[in-house]
């Protein structure tokens, strides 16, 4: 949802230290998340650890434009003493689908490479699902930048056809190579599959509010901590997930670094 002239006039001043305190949490998890992750490298074998580094890039990519989302957020406002308005500077919200280009095909991708498939699979089923991810968030910015209904919606069920694919292939592509996994793994496995899908879920969600008269100052805010939360589950508590994946494997293994 972008985040028009109207909106922007409407925020309140509780609004909008809703929306700068969940931007300052989501850039402390994300910036430490990366930091566990890197060092996580060295508890886990050789043949998990590019997973682990791919993990970190997540968190870090994700940080870095949360900087940039909180920096553009809060030179949109002017705030004197308890009132607020607008500063005539624009919130640029394009970051967010600049961040899930690059970051939600490397979150699939890193479930892969974790699963430690046969190399032939683990390349076709990586770009497989990397290039639906980003088909998927390709056809989805048309419509979140369009302020007509039924652009909005055209673009919306183009864009669900990928991530109905993508949820497909996670819980019927990957059934076989999951039962195939290490005992102490595959449960884990299993809970990571569905947070991705469950967490990836909020985002058409959050789409159709504008197609449904969800509008106003208060759907902005909640679009704005709505997406904040699903990414830090998406990625940062995910990536947690993917290192006890390795952590269990790597022990499963005899391969505990």
């Amino acid at each position: 949802m972008i985040i028009g002239e109207s909106f922007m006039e409407a925020v309140t001043l509780g609004q909008y230290e809703l929306v700068y305190n969940a931007f300052s949490f989501a850039i402390a998890v994300m910036g430490a998340a990366t930091i566990f992750f890197f060092l996580g490298r060295s508890q886990v074998a050789s043949a998990y650890r590019t997973a682990l580094t791919i993990t970190g890039l997540v968190t870090l990519i994700a940080a870095y434009h949360y900087l940039r989302i909180f920096n553009s957020w809060e030179a949109a406002f002017v705030i004197t003493g308890d009132q607020i308005k607008a500063s005539g500077i624009k919130f640029n919200d394009a970051y967010r689908y600049v961040d899930w280009l690059l970051t939600v095909p490397l979150l699939l991708i890193e479930l892969i490479l974790v699963m430690r498939l046969p190399r032939a699979e683990t390349i076709a089923k990586s770009t497989k699902l990397g290039l639906l991810a980003a088909l998927m968030v390709v056809l989805g910015y048309p419509g979140e930048i369009s302020a007509d209904g039924g652009t909005r919606w055209m673009w919306w069920s183009l864009a669900m056809i990928p991530f109905l694919i993508i949820v497909y292939d996670l819980f019927v592509g990957l059934k076989k190579s999951i039962d195939s996994q290490p005992a102490a793994a595959r449960g884990l496995i299993s809970t990571a599959r569905w947070v991705t899908v469950i967490s990836w879920c909020f985002y058409p969600v959050v789409f159709v509010f504008p197609m449904i008269g969800f509008t106003g100052s208060s759907a902005a805010t909640a679009v704005q901590v709505g997406y904040t939360v699903s990414d830090i589950v998406a990625k940062a508590m995910f990536g947690v997930l993917i290192y006890m994946i390795a952590v269990r494997k790597s022990e499963a293994e005899g391969q505990h670094a």
